[in-house]
């Protein structure tokens, strides 16, 4: 359920049977002619699939993560380091503060990966909260369905490309892209990683077909849901 259709005496009510809830986690960012919220649909979406079945709360999804090195497309917004950490510090206090000790960060953006260091931090200095960073599109599972439809699956190819994260008025280019020189690119700036990637896939086809691509959604609202499901910490034993 999402937290939007809660008020705060439902949440009052619900963390004292369950401790549970879902922070997404995104980035705005360039996706080649995919949206520039591909990673805010997509972690918001996982997460609020994954979690109806169980009536865990989503809360919102936050829409900017880092991604400085693609700075130099219009349209992205990338956060300093130590301001996604006093961001995420800070939300995650407030769910603490609610009575959430059970806290899933569902990521939809590799570069937010700091957030894991963050989340291990918190609950050694809270002690009473568990915080689990899940990379939704990574996990064991999910990568496993990807690579059974295409050994390329990677930024702003036929892996992100869902109906949902389509735009009507830019369809995708026909065939697949030429890998490029990620190293290269990872040694460039901003203005030079633009020039190298063009439209900013990073290679392999740029579309799948839909049956396919829903292999790996699927894949991904199930291993999101399972990790929801635990284990966690036994609170209440404590």
């Amino acid at each position: 359920m999402m937290i939007s259709e809660m008020n705060w005496m439902d949440v009052e009510q619900y963390v004292t049977k369950d401790k549970r809830c879902i922070l997404p986690i995104g980035s705005t960012e360039q996706h080649a002619q995919l949206s520039l919220c591909v990673d805010v649909i997509l972690a918001e979406r996982v997460s609020k699939e994954a979690a109806e079945p169980l009536g865990v709360p989503v809360f919102p999804v936050i829409p900017y993560g880092l991604t400085p090195y693609f700075s130099a497309y219009p349209g992205t917004v990338s956060l300093r380091v130590e301001t996604l950490m006093a961001l995420m510090r800070d939300v995650i206090g407030s769910l603490r503060r609610s009575g959430f000790q059970n806290i899933l960060l569902v990521n939809g953006h590799g570069g937010n990966n700091p957030i894991g260091a963050l989340g291990q931090e918190l609950m050694a200095e809270y002690g009473d909260i568990s915080v689990r960073l899940h990379n939704w599109w990574a996990a064991p599972k999910t990568m496993a369905a990807v690579k059974e439809v295409h050994p390329i699956g990677s930024h702003a190819n036929w892996m992100e490309n869902f109906p949902w994260t389509r735009l009507a008025h830019a369809p995708a280019p026909k065939g697949e892209k030429p890998a490029p020189d990620m190293e290269k690119i990872k040694a460039s700036t901003p203005a030079e990683a633009k020039d190298l990637l063009g439209d900013g896939n990073f290679g392999g086809p740029w579309q799948m077909p839909d049956e396919d691509i829903m292999k790996v959604w699927n894949a991904g609202v199930q291993e999101t849901r399972e990790a929801l499901e635990g284990p966690w910490p036994d609170w209440s034993a404590k």
